[in-house]
């Protein structure tokens, strides 16, 4: 009876097993992807295994590896058939990734199978699909972490090409890139934009705006240099001159109001100021402390009925 009772069980036990597998193997829902089968990947990790030089396995504790998900794709979804390769283990598979000998455009299409629409609708044409520059240039698949994802670790990726402004970045009055606190993709869509140097916002404005929300307006007395750019006056990612100037005042305010400003005296920081008569002295106080600003403390726009960016 009791060896009658295993035959039972085991049979219950097959039937099961036979039912899970069908329903596996139905096809998904319209729109869906079929699941991945293990044994897909299976053919390729009996040969790339832990003794490879880069983290192959690696792939299986990101969001590439997660085999209870159905979009997650196996290594033939990204590198091909590879039929030749299967075939004779010294040809390569149909896509190799990271390598500029291969055509960078497979490389693209491999990921925008899965990886399209929203911030990537503007990868063909951009500065950076133009330039030959690829997913995997910036973006790590087959390791835990992917630098370029993370605070802390973007800028350092970006960097690599970026070389000036990683040099900018270090100056005295810079954006809090270094520290951590915000990084490149805050500014830049690196994916492709309709604004100019790939910003994430149509104009710089708006763009300075997102988070200088202060200085947006509108206000009584517009200053015209700010309305039009704000790299008119700033340069973004540093500058020795506090608040990321590109000069000092007066000097950066002379390059478009020269002149004395209706001053009898000469103008200028050598220049002698003080009654008709008398010598001496410093030059006249739009040249010393804060310049201009000594007065147009207002500089980004001004509500103040004392007239244009004057301090109330």
């Amino acid at each position: 009876m009791e060896s009658f009772t295993r035959v039972v069980q085991a049979a219950a036990l097959a039937c099961g097993l036979a039912l899970a597998t069908t329903a596996f193997a139905v096809e998904p829902q319209s729109g869906a992807k079929a699941p991945v089968q293990s044994s897909g990947d299976a053919v390729c990790t009996r040969c790339h295994d832990e003794s490879e030089s880069k983290p192959i396995l690696a792939i299986y504790q990101t969001k590439h590896g997660v085999r209870g998900d159905s979009r997650t794709p196996g290594c033939q979804s990204c590198h091909g058939a590879s039929e030749n390769h299967l075939r004779d283990k010294a040809l390569p598979v149909d896509v190799v990734f990271g390598d500029r000998k291969s055509e960078t455009r497979a490389q693209d299409d491999a990921c925008l199978k899965c990886h399209k629409g929203g911030k990537r609708t503007r990868w063909d044409g951009g500065q950076h699909q133009a330039n030959d520059v690829a997913c995997t240039s910036c973006h790590v698949v087959h390791a835990p972490t992917d630098k370029v994802t993370y605070k802390k670790t973007q800028a350092e990726v970006c960097f690599t090409c970026h070389q000036e402004q990683r040099a900018d970045v270090q100056k005295v009055s810079a954006h809090p890139i270094d520290a951590g606190k915000m990084v490149c993709s805050d500014c830049h869509n690196t994916h492709g934009s309709a604004g100019p140097k790939l910003l994430k916002m149509n104009t710089v404005m708006e763009t300075c705006f997102t988070c200088h929300a202060e200085k947006r307006g509108p206000f009584l007395w517009e200053h015209q240099p700010v309305t039009e750019d704000c790299t008119n006056c700033h340069t973004p990612h540093g500058s020795n001159i506090t608040p990321l100037l590109k000069s000092r005042a007066p000097f950066l305010c002379d390059e478009c109001h020269d002149g004395p400003h209706d001053s009898p005296n000469a103008y200028g920081p050598g220049a002698a100021v003080g009654r008709q008569g008398s010598g001496g002295g410093y030059g006249d106080r739009s040249a010393a402390g804060r310049a201009c600003m000594n007065c147009h403390s207002m500089i980004h726009g001004s509500n103040s009925p004392s007239g244009a960016f004057l301090h109330r």
